[in-house]
């Protein structure tokens, strides 16, 4: 069956970010972006019971607040879509985990999650188990369950206590992952993003983070499944680099986390080096970023810049950067993600205009098909307001625009008509084809970037010191 996806930028967003729901999003994109977007990464829409809809309760509806399914098939209409699917956990409210709580042993969902007493030899980890996990929390983890009848038992939570971990080696499980996938393959998903994946399958005295050869398996099973529907799949993985690409040899779609911080780098410093030897290595058959609903990432960089430069950057961050504070990464923003830094892109280069828009084109010339968030579309600043109301570190990167807001954007801003502009320009020109090449070069601070396709040529050249650059086709 013919691939879905179009060689076009692709808009990430949340439901109600761009106005209050699925059908005010449709009349934005139609109003300001036709054109300028191809693809939509609709983030989780469904029922959920936390995580900003990634602790989903059920994939077979719409969360009702955003609208139904017939909302998200009019988006598609224009656009291919992207669908998150949480391979990794369901909602502790899930129908699921209930039905478990209330009939323990007699459930039909009894193996449906990881218990303890079942993974671990005795029960319990030892320490030098524990250690030997990739962890997201200082401790084993694990959700206490209190079952109807009073027991307790521990079951595998990766991340917030509203997640719990599926057990990849139940049949129930197994079973729902397919039924999942196939009502998304026919509820107009053009590719399936695997969220967590690296976490799904754990193996007693690993890292249980990316296990091999499983989680080789467990991609090839979920591919065959989706296949029969012409879509395609994106598992989403931070961490190093190399896991990337040897996803990308395998012929499956990988995101580029790296881009955000080698471009804040170049920007920063003046100095190409690092980004012309990370797009000469980057494959076609990617979706690049510079934001995303979560942080800009910084594991993802290690060592394609050195420690230093990698230092350097961050501290750039919060001195360069328009209220970005090292203290909304920590426990008082309930946020101790050491991977990360809280801050929309536009407020990370200091609501400089000039810079942002050369970081945009950057983007749009590099290998791959864009991603752009939709704060970052709309050169958004960091939103103190929000964060403080949540004490949610990332909801700085989160605001929720109005259909006026955008509107008044546009009026009021030349920024945003020149990304839009930027958009169409990287939509239409045949030069980026993904069949064509990517050409970089580095004098002093001079970064060009050449995207040729056929006969057809378009050139980037840019000042990483003044952040002038002149687009020639």
């Amino acid at each position: 069956m013919k691939n879905k996806i179009k060689n076009e930028i692709m808009l990430i967003t949340y439901a109600d970010s761009l106005g209050k729901n699925l059908n005010d999003l449709k009349e934005v994109l139609d109003e300001h972006y036709s054109g300028a977007i191809g693809g939509v990464h609709i983030l989780p829409f469904f029922p959920s019971s936390g995580d900003r809809g990634f602790a989903p309760m059920r994939y077979d509806m719409v969360d009702e607040a955003f609208g139904t399914m017939e909302d998200v098939k009019e988006i598609s209409k224009n656009n291919y879509l992207m669908y998150d699917f949480m391979v990794n956990h369901i909602s502790r409210q899930s129908e699921f985990f209930k039905d478990f709580q209330e009939k323990k042993d007699e459930s039909k969902y009894n193996d449906f999650f990881i218990r303890y007493k079942d993974f671990w030899e005795n029960a319990e980890p030892t320490e030098e188990q524990v250690d030997a996990i990739y962890k997201r929390k200082p401790k084993a983890p694990y959700y206490e369950v209190e079952f109807n009848d009073g027991s307790k038992e521990k079951v595998w939570c990766t991340f917030a206590e509203e997640q719990i971990d599926l057990n990849m080696d139940s049949k129930v499980a197994k079973d729902f992952i397919k039924e999942t996938l196939i009502s998304m393959c026919k509820n107009g998903a053009s590719i399936i993003r695997l969220d967590a994946f690296a976490y799904a399958i754990k193996t007693p005295g690993t890292s249980c983070f990316f296990i091999e050869p499983d989680m080789w398996e467990l991609l090839y099973e979920i591919q065959d499944i989706v296949n029969e529907y012409g879509v395609d799949i994106l598992p989403e993985i931070h961490e190093h680099y190399t896991i990337q690409h040897k996803i990308a040899e395998k012929g499956f779609w990988i995101y580029d986390f790296a881009l955000p911080v080698l471009v804040l780098h170049a920007l920063y410093s003046g100095k190409g080096e690092n980004l012309k030897r990370w797009l000469d290595m980057s494959p076609m058959k990617q979706f690049t970023t510079l934001d995303t609903h979560d942080g800009i990432g910084i594991v993802d960089v290690k060592d394609l810049m050195t420690d230093k430069e990698i230092d350097e950057t961050k501290e750039a961050m919060f001195t360069k950067g328009a209220n970005v504070k090292k203290i909304y990464n920590t426990a008082a923003y309930n946020n101790l993600d050491i991977y990360q830094v809280n801050c929309t892109y536009y407020s990370a280069l200091g609501n400089n205009d000039k810079a942002y828009l050369l970081a945009r084109a950057i983007q749009f010339f590099a290998p791959g098909i864009p991603q752009v968030y939709y704060v970052g579309m709309l050169a958004g600043e960091n939103d103190i307001k929000l964060m403080e109301e949540t004490k949610n570190g990332r909801d700085i990167n989160r605001h929720y625009y109005s259909k006026e807001e955008i509107k008044k954007s546009f009026e009021d801003r030349k920024i945003v008509n020149d990304i839009r502009d930027l958009m169409k320009l990287r939509n239409t020109n045949e030069a980026f084809g993904l069949d064509g090449k990517c050409i970089t070069e580095v004098n002093g601070n001079e970064f060009i970037i050449t995207r040729k396709c056929g006969e057809h040529t378009a050139i980037l050249k840019a000042n990483l010191k003044t952040h002038d650059f002149t687009i020639e086709l």
